[in-house]
């Protein structure tokens, strides 16, 4: 199987383009399998970029541990610049089918026929409990308390197509991240298992995060988990409404547009090309 390994901030995933490639029968098995970084090709998950009735592409994602996920707005930036660069979309803006609908992507920078920086209008975040899902108390929660053994921590919860749980701290620590993040995603308010985002906010415009994502760990960055803190930001009051993210693998410009739409600008990288073989 060719697979192409690209990232967005970091957050790096395998990818297949399935005009060419056969789908893999059993994806769960091959995501974990390509995932794993010691002895397979290593990422964050498995993204499979198919044809579609309703865009130039599909964009179908996996978690490192075989789980299929709605959406990730590093990965689809990758695959925005893969379908411009590989002749599958034309212009630069086009539609891309995710596992939340179709999102409208711009490439923003490029050098020469290579595509460096895209845009993205991630839509509405979803601010009912209910559809986020969980069962957290507020339309979204804002500042609620989530108990984590005996700690409490206060939290925001959004949804941008995916289940986010914001936490702004003093400082982000490794504690933070490896200890209570996995520890919210499997916590009981919320039925789909969430994405656990730590925040120092720097000032209005400006804010560190660290992540831990459902379903595969501490990534690098997490577009979608970047999208949501910028909402919370602003429903907390932390926030002005365009607002740069600065995550381990790199940095990102988010805005909460007056419309309520979310943009999301930031890089799109490929490392390497090559042929997988099962062992």
């Amino acid at each position: 199987m060719q697979f192409i390994k690209m990232h967005g901030a970091g957050n790096d995933y395998v990818y297949v383009d399935c005009f060419q490639e056969q789908v893999p029968g059993d994806v769960a098995s091959v995501a974990r399998a390509v995932s794993d970084r010691h002895m397979g090709i290593g990422g964050d998950g498995l993204v499979l970029i198919t044809p579609s009735e309703r865009a130039p592409v599909r964009m179908r994602m996996f978690n490192a541990d075989g789980s299929e996920a709605e959406m990730c707005g590093n990965a689809l930036r990758c695959v925005a610049k893969y379908a411009a660069e590989a002749g599958l979309a034309t212009g630069d803006e086009f539609p891309i089918e995710t596992g939340t609908g179709v999102l409208t992507v711009t490439i923003v920078e490029r050098t020469g026929n290579r595509v460096d920086q895209v845009r993205v209008n991630m839509g509405a975040p979803i601010l009912a409990s209910s559809k986020i899902p969980t069962t957290l108390p507020g339309d979204p929660p804002q500042n609620v308390p989530l108990q984590i053994g005996d700690e409490t921590f206060e939290v925001t919860c959004v949804s941008m197509g995916n289940p986010h749980c914001v936490t702004f701290v003093d400082e982000i620590t490794d504690r933070h991240v490896l200890t209570i993040g996995p520890r919210i995603e499997h916590h009981e308010a919320f039925p789909n298992r969430v994405n656990a985002e730590f925040i120092r906010v720097i000032s209005p415009s400006e804010f560190e995060m660290r992540v831990w994502e459902r379903g595969s760990g501490e990534t690098m960055a997490c577009g979608t988990g970047a999208c949501a803190v910028a909402v919370a930001g602003v429903l907390t009051g932390r926030f002005e409404r365009r607002v740069q993210a600065h995550l381990r693998g790199g940095d990102l410009l988010l805005e909460w547009t007056d419309s309520g739409d979310v943009l999301m600008t930031g890089p799109a990288t490929e490392v390497f090309r090559g042929m997988w073989s099962p062992g």
